[in-house]
């Protein structure tokens, strides 16, 4: 069973529960708002800042709240992931703040800060070869060896349902919302805000934000079925990743509809939100900007409200210089 499966009525009490573990550990994150891009969009623009998020990103609320739903046997024996970012460092987080030991599967090709934050929270990182089979082999071959219990870094439904609760601060902070866009790559956070917003018999439609180089949601909604993601090349890096088990059912039937942008547009998006807003967003939150940003995208509906999670900042600035400890 997938969370799409179940009621409103279990969505609203998971995440809810999720809402109380993440209580006093994680931040109620900010919204922004700036006029320049509502010209831009044609609509009021309420950017959702995950990028001011513990660990910089999104990952840190489904991340705690899966560590957390775990038995005290399962955290005294480990966990263990794969990720190539902003997963590992939310889950390395969540460890440490659950007093579990965590081992982090990194490609040796993963961004040398990346290393170095995931190592700074205290989780031991395990290089492999930049491939999805020597990083799916290494982390079983720890899981053969230590017993350590293995999170899927989106296709988990208390993952899931730990997202969600972005949707409960954004229903205070920009109520009567007509549209909330949000990145989708493996489809964990869409997923969560999907069902925090079905869960609450809102309105709003769900549109997920997705590069022209790794469309394999876009292609998904079209086709009605599942189809793997193929050779992805895009500056946002984080959403390289093919949809799952869990994830694919809630954007089949509860996100309305799928846009893509080129990386030209990610960058342009990135560009204003650093420069006008002083805000820090790293590519894959400036597609869902970029996406909103279309005002082609807003002129057939009745939308003069519109959402836009931006999902994190963690970006890596080689103008100065790799940490030390990041081998």
């Amino acid at each position: 069973m997938t969370p799409n499966d179940l009621k409103p009525d279990d969505w609203r009490a998971a995440i809810q529960s999720a809402a109380h573990t993440q209580q006093g550990r994680l931040h109620r994150t900010p919204v922004q708002t700036s006029g320049l891009l509502n010209d831009m969009a044609g609509v009021e623009l309420f950017l959702k800042c995950e990028n001011l998020q513990k660990t910089g990103s999104f990952k840190a609320r489904g991340a705690l709240n899966a560590v957390m739903g775990l038995h005290n046997e399962q955290r005294e024996r480990g966990v263990v992931t794969h990720s190539s970012g902003n997963f590992g460092q939310a889950l390395a987080w969540a460890c440490r703040e659950a007093g579990a030991p965590a081992v982090v599967v990194m490609p040796s090709n993963a961004p040398k800060g990346k290393v170095a934050a995931v190592k700074g929270y205290g989780a031991k990182v395990v290089h492999c070869v930049p491939t999805l089979q020597a990083r799916e082999s290494t982390t079983q071959e720890i899981i053969e060896r230590t017993g350590a219990t293995f999170l899927h870094p989106f296709d988990n439904p208390d993952v899931i349902f730990g997202h969600g609760t972005i949707t409960l601060e954004l229903a205070e902070q920009a109520p009567t919302l007509d549209a909330v866009v949000v990145p989708l790559g493996g489809g964990g956070l869409i997923s969560g805000v999907a069902l925090g917003l079905g869960a609450m018999g809102s309105t709003t439609v769900v549109v997920g934000a997705e590069p022209e180089g790794a469309d394999d949601a876009y292609r998904s909604k079209k086709e009605g079925k599942l189809l793997p993601q193929e050779n992805p090349n895009t500056i946002a890096d984080g959403l390289l990743t093919s949809m799952g088990r869990h994830t694919w059912p809630v954007v089949r039937d509860r996100v309305s509809q799928v846009v893509t942008v080129s990386d030209e547009e990610i960058v342009s998006a990135m560009r204003v939100v650093w420069s006008r807003m002083k805000l820090v967003i790293e590519p894959s939150s400036a597609a869902a900007v970029a996406v909103a940003l279309k005002t082609s995208v807003w002129q057939t509906a009745n939308t003069k409200r519109v959402g836009v999670v931006v999902s994190g900042g963690n970006v890596d600035f080689p103008l100065l210089g790799a940490p030390k400890d990041a081998d």
